[in-house]
């Protein structure tokens, strides 16, 4: 059964009419942890927005655990739980009282669903006198998503939930996400995070307002069919040129460190291709094959 669907929203802002979101339709199963994934200004907040009530789609209809988000919009209030992309709590009340505050106005007591935000809890109850607002990002973080759980909703919606925290506060976070899901609830995420996107059940790529796909991430992964090569060499910014320029290259873009290119011809000679590209003037070659990321393959639907 579908947890969330949307049908052809869109959302169109300002005088100048920038297209946030153009014609998104997906869905999300019950029980199900899905991503939405793409950079900043792709359009996810609006997305969220309007599948939380707090913003209206300019065309377009959706549900949120059947019911519409226009006609329906008090019950999926009270029913969703949802976590913005910046810090909304209150900063000058304590990690005690922001939780009792977010209980009462769901008219429900922290004791009454403790068991669902236990775990999570009990990692910031040292600190529950503390104010908000002097808490560490991680610590922030936790108590955001005690404060979305305390009604015990049944679809929580995280926007952008790891910004701006360590990498260990990013891992507990997805350990804490896994264990939601135990709990039959389901959850939606968005991240501009390539590398979270594989932790999801399935996903959806987005790129100024439009979709690219939604799939697992398996499978947007094995949509990539050219064997992908990743190329090293001292000037970098003279190898991006010359694989531009060179015939046998399909396509090619920076990736950290290197270059990762494909070829016209699947089974290219590795040392005829570095001879090439010596004789380019280039030095310092390492050339060989990589395996396919969800990075890669969005970067591909970008280009096609």
């Amino acid at each position: 059964m579908e947890a969330v669907t949307l049908k052809n929203i869109s959302k169109v802002y300002g005088k100048e009419k920038t297209v946030a979101v153009d014609k998104v339709s997906f869905t999300v199963n019950k029980g199900e942890l899905f991503g939405l994934i793409g950079p900043d200004g792709a359009g996810k907040t609006s997305i969220f927005r309007i599948l939380t009530t707090l913003l209206l789609a300019d065309e377009g209809t959706a549900t949120v655990d059947g019911f519409d988000i226009v006609k329906d919009y008090k019950q999926i209030r009270n029913t969703v739980g949802y976590m913005p992309g910046r810090f909304s709590l209150y900063p000058d009340l304590t990690i005690e009282e922001n939780l009792n505050f977010f209980a009462t106005v769901f008219n429900t007591t922290v004791e009454e669903n403790y068991d669902l935000i236990k775990d999570i809890y009990i990692q910031i109850e040292p600190f529950k006198k503390r104010r908000a607002g002097k808490l560490s990002g991680g610590m922030k973080q936790k108590l955001a998503l005690c404060c979305a759980l305390i009604h015990k909703p049944t679809v929580l919606f995280l926007d952008e939930p790891t910004t701006g925290v360590d990498p260990v506060s990013r891992k507990e976070f997805w350990e804490m996400l896994k264990q939601l899901k135990e709990q039959n609830i389901t959850i939606v995420v968005s991240t501009p995070y390539m590398d979270e996107a594989n932790l999801c059940d399935r996903i959806a790529l987005i790129q100024s307002g439009k979709l690219l796909s939604v799939d697992t991430p398996a499978n947007i992964i094995q949509s990539y069919h050219e064997q992908l090569y990743a190329i090293k060499a001292d000037n970098m910014p003279a190898l991006l040129k010359v694989l531009n320029k060179y015939d046998e290259v399909l396509s090619s873009y920076a990736f950290g460190e290197y270059t990762h290119v494909s070829f016209k011809n699947a089974n290219i000679d590795i040392t005829e291709t570095t001879a090439y590209l010596q004789q380019q003037e280039l030095t310092g070659i390492e050339l060989t094959k990589t395996p396919v990321t969800i990075e890669d393959s969005f970067i591909k639907l970008l280009k096609s």
